[in-house]
Parts: structure tokens; C-alpha cells; sequence
């Protein structure tokens, strides 16, 4: 977040020769446009995570200048989209206090400069529109549960494995895939699992391949996600997408992205709670043949097949966007 702009302002000598510049969040697009040779495009910007609200591993103390990376970034765009209204709501329900923060000449007024060009726009999925198959459990096995998430502290796998520990404690089997991305340390809480679970564990391990990751989502009964941030959550999107049935958190994205005629049977307010559903969906998991394939369908929403046209317009928004050569739109004095 801190170089990218000094590495694109090398990769990209002439940027006055595209239509447009896209960029996420996660690169200081003032810094780029400051640094830059010749005069840029216009610029959107695509905000899948934010600093203001990102939570904080155990120890780590606030990095305030991120934070103010995120307001110049979205001020100096000529377009500012989240991942989803959840997203976006959250943002700008933080901006405010983030700014008060400043011991004087507080900028109020960027919250409407950047609500103003701001607007929600979904990923795009990599599966079909049309119906995917989703084997779902296998005959005569325990189901399996999917974890496909990345091994971090955000997505809170402390909880997720005490959870597994509670089910088997009450005496209901499983089996169990541990896939996502691990680009650290692997977590203890996984270190532990390998030798707590045993045989129950089916595969262990981040999958390079795209087919063979998905075939496991098709093999796959049940997603969890304890997660305490997720601003669109992908995984759990495909996962649903390719049969499984999921128990999510009743916050963060989760009510947003799953239809309201499906949240009493998969989102859960506790811990407790999600053991309860747990236990019932394992013991019982025929029953709810109907839920999975409802549920995959309504994800299809998300197919790239489906929000593409959402996508070009944008894009042709942007092509058509004038080239600003100074900050016109910003105030005169505050």
C-alpha cells in the first residue's frame, strides 16, 4: 500500500494514452497522480476492504496514516465502488470519527466529496449462471465441511475449530477440508487441528488448482465462516454456489449477500447457535436437499454472466469521463 505508487509510476511513463485508470484501494492513487509523468485519465477506484474499519490482529497497533491513504485515494478518484452496501455502509459510518481524531482543521466535508461519487457494484464469481451440479455428502460417509477461507486471524478459526470441538463432543462424526491461502506462519489453531481431528481431516492445505479446488466444493456438505470481517465473501459464495449449505455469522456481509427466506435456517446470532445448527444439519443432512439447491441458485446472481453488463457500464462511464488537470471539484476553503 505504501509503494505501489512509486512502482506503477514507472511501469506506466504515459498514462494520458488510456481511456481510463482502475485501480483498488489498496494503492494511493493521489500519490500516483502527484508522481505521475503525464495527465491521467479518470479514475476508479475499487474498494474490497477499507482501513478504517479492517480489524486488528492480536497486539497490532492502528497504522493512522493507512487510513488517510483510503480518503485521499477515494478523493482524488473520479468514481469510488464497494464490494457491497455492507461495505460501503460501514466506511462511511467510520469516516466521521476517523476524522475527528485530527487535533484541528478537520476536513468534514470529504464524507460528501466521496459519498458523492460512490456507489455499490458486486464482484463477479467464476462460476456458471446457468445450474452448476453440487454433489454435496457422499453416501455412507459423515458430511463434509469446508473451510475455504484464508488462515488468518480475521476469519477467526479459534472459533471455528472450538465449534468442531463441541459437535464431537456430543457425539457427531464428520469429515473435513481445510483448503484457502496461507501467506504466513500457519496458525496454531491449525497446527492443533492436524492432530485433534486425525483421519476426519480429508485434506489439509492451500489447492494451486482452480478445477481441482472446485471439485472439492462440489464434494463439500456444509461452509463455515466464523469470520469477524468479510466485506463480500467469495469463498463462501462459490461454496454455496457448488452445493454446500452454509452457517454464517448473522452480520458483517452475510445478511446481505443470502436471500431473507433463507436467514433463519443459516445464519446464527452466537456461538451457541451455531453449534445447535451445526449438530442438526450433520445428523440430519438429507433433510436439506431442497435448502442447497435453492440456495445455490439464488447465488447465481453473482456470475460474472450476470453482473457483466453492470461492469461495462461503468467502464463506459469512465471512457467518457473528461480529464481533470486540477482538483475543480474540491472546496475553495474550509
Amino acid at each position: 500500500m505504501r509503494g505501489a505508487a512509486l512502482y506503477f509510476v514507472n511501469q506506466i511513463p504515459s498514462p494520458e494514452k488510456y481511456a481510463g485508470l482502475i485501480t483498488t484501494d489498496l494503492m494511493s492513487l493521489s500519490d500516483y497522480k502527484a508522481l505521475s509523468k503525464g495527465r491521467c485519465p479518470p479514475a476508479l477506484v475499487y474498494f474490497h476492504e477499507n482501513q478504517l474499519t479492517y480489524p486488528l490482529a492480536p497486539g497490532e497497533h492502528m497504522d493512522y496514516q493507512f487510513g488517510f491513504t483510503d480518503i485521499t485515494t477515494a478523493l482524488a478518484a473520479d468514481r469510488v465502488l464497494f464490494n457491497s452496501r455492507t461495505h460501503s455502509s460501514a466506511f462511511f459510518s467510520r469516516l466521521p470519527g476517523f476524522l475527528k481524531m485530527m487535533p484541528e482543521y478537520r476536513p468534514r466535508w470529504v464524507v460528501d466529496q466521496i459519498r458523492s461519487k460512490s456507489d455499490v457494484l458486486y464482484p463477479g464469481c467464476r462460476f456458471p449462471a446457468q445450474e452448476v451440479p453440487g454433489a454435496g455428502a457422499e453416501r455412507k460417509l459423515p458430511p463434509l465441511i469446508i473451510w475455504n477461507h484464508r488462515w488468518e486471524f480475521d476469519k477467526n478459526p479459534d472459533e471455528f475449530f472450538d465449534t468442531l470441538d463441541a459437535v464431537l463432543e456430543n457425539g457427531t462424526e464428520f469429515r473435513l477440508a481445510l483448503l484457502g491461502e496461507n501467506s504466513q506462519t500457519i496458525p496454531q489453531a491449525f497446527i492443533g487441528a492436524q492432530n485433534r481431528y486425525g483421519d476426519r481431516i480429508v485434506h489439509y492445505g492451500y489447492i494451486e488448482s482452480r478445477e481441482a479446488y472446485i471439485k472439492w466444493l462440489e464434494r463439500g456438505s456444509i461452509v463455515i465462516s466464523t469470520a469477524r470481517q468479510e466485506n463480500f465473501g467469495i469463498s463462501v459464495v462459490e461454496a454455496i454456489r457448488y452445493g454446500c449449505v452454509p452457517l454464517l455469522p448473522a452480520r458483517l456481509v452475510y445478511p446481505e449477500i443470502i436471500p431473507n427466506t433463507f436467514h433463519a435456517d443459516v445464519l446464527y446470532r452466537d456461538k451457541s447457535e451455531l453449534i445447535q445448527k451445526l449438530i442438526r444439519l450433520l445428523t440430519n443432512y438429507s433433510g436439506f436437499q431442497r435448502l442447497r439447491r435453492e440456495l445455490s441458485t439464488a447465488m447465481a446472481r453473482f456470475a460474472w454472466e450476470n453482473l457483466i453488463d453492470c461492469y461495462d457500464e461503468e467502464l463506459e462511464k469512465l471512457a467518457r469521463m473528461p480529464v481533470n488537470t486540477k482538483s475543480d471539484d474540491l472546496p475553495k476553503s474550509h
